[in-house]
């Protein structure tokens, strides 16, 4: 062989064909001194070979039973109650899901990918809540009039198609997260802050829900959003102190308005009483002359009608009670001259005597 002679010289090497081996020494040689060829190594190994396995039967009963084993824990898999499972053949989604319990499947052809049912929250702007990957500055928004809120909100969201949710789009609870935040940035910008603060607020987590869901349909992501909840909104921390101040004037302004409103209406009803008491005490007075004038118009008649029947004692008595009406309340004495006055003293101090019979008639 064109190996048993490596020495240029055209003797036999002794020490193969990089000459002798280190130490003197060198590995099995031939009984005729030579060390092995690789034909001689190829056919000892031929020969252990046909000799058997070590071990025989068993050990290959052994070895399959061990891959049996394997592809049975790869095979056989499990789905948690609050799970679904997706099987995949040649990375393509069946269209059937796996309940809860124990599934087989033909690994490796078949490998299968899991989905939670249970409804998952995603918080914006709470920079401290447990899992969250939101920071503070995330509810910072521009609201509708210019000034700038913190709104700080949860989404409720579960998962309606598993296939959807697992095979369209990747890093799905960052979605859900980013068409959050849009649609609240949205909403807001097109209303007051009050509203935000406290006017409508449910007004405003409907609509966000409404946009949300519209968004994630758009992108095939497979959720149903269930609730928005605005947990906290208000201005930023550094002009908390003026905004509490400005909070404070409306509520003194919306306190005096009260309080003037409360005035007028007592006012009002002060006015309102004393004017149905001139209207009822003129419907009095009117009835009362209209009484006396109408008693008066009969008691004309009837003196008429006495006077058309005798008008000259009707003439006289009419005379004398008109006098007497006129000088009733005269302090003048008047008596007739004639034969029968002739004897009469000329003046009696009649006013002082009636002053001094009204002063004793006092005391």
């Amino acid at each position: 062989m064109p190996w048993e002679n490596n020495s240029g010289g055209g003797g036999r090497n002794t020490g193969g064909p990089w000459g002798q081996a280190p130490g003197g020494g060198g590995g099995p040689r031939r009984p005729g001194g030579n060390t092995p060829n690789l034909e001689d190594i190829l056919n000892r190994g031929r020969d252990q070979f046909r000799g058997g396995v070590p071990g025989g039967r068993w050990a290959i009963v052994g070895g399959v039973l061990a891959l049996l084993a394997f592809w049975g824990v790869n095979a056989i898999y499990t789905i948690n109650p609050q799970e679904v499972g997706v099987e995949l053949r040649f990375g393509k989604p069946k269209t059937e899901l796996s309940g809860p319990g124990l599934h087989f499947m033909l690994w490796p052809v078949e490998t299968v990918e899991r989905a939670t049912t249970t409804v998952n929250q995603t918080q914006i702007g709470l920079a401290n809540a447990a899992g969250s990957r939101s920071s503070a500055n995330d509810g910072l928004m521009l609201s509708g009039d210019q000034n700038i809120v913190n709104v700080q909100f949860s989404v409720f969201w579960a998962i309606s198609d598993p296939v959807a949710y697992l095979f369209n789009v990747r890093d799905q609870e960052s979605m859900v997260r980013y068409a959050a935040e849009s649609a609240m940035r949205e909403v807001v910008g097109r209303r007051p802050a009050q509203d935000i603060y406290s006017d409508d607020r449910s007004g405003i987590s409907a609509e966000v829900l409404r946009i949300i869901q519209s968004t994630l349909e758009s992108y095939g992501l497979g959720v149903t959003v269930s609730q928005v909840l605005i947990e906290n909104a208000g201005p930023p921390s550094e002009v908390i102190d003026a905004f509490n101040e400005v909070q404070r004037a409306r509520q003194d302004e919306t306190r005096l308005q009260e309080e003037a409103r409360s005035y007028a209406n007592t006012l009002l009803g002060d006015a309102r009483g004393r004017a149905a008491a001139l209207r009822e005490e003129a419907a009095a007075y009117t009835n009362r002359v209209v009484q006396e004038s109408t008693g008066e118009a009969e008691r004309f008649n009837s003196v008429y009608a006495e006077y058309v029947n005798a008008p000259d004692v009707t003439r006289k008595r009419l005379f004398l009670e008109t006098m007497e009406e006129v000088l009733g309340g005269s302090e003048k004495v008047l008596i007739e001259s004639g034969s029968q006055g002739s004897g009469v003293v000329p003046y009696l101090p009649l006013p002082e005597l009636r002053s001094r019979a009204n002063s004793t008639t006092g005391n």
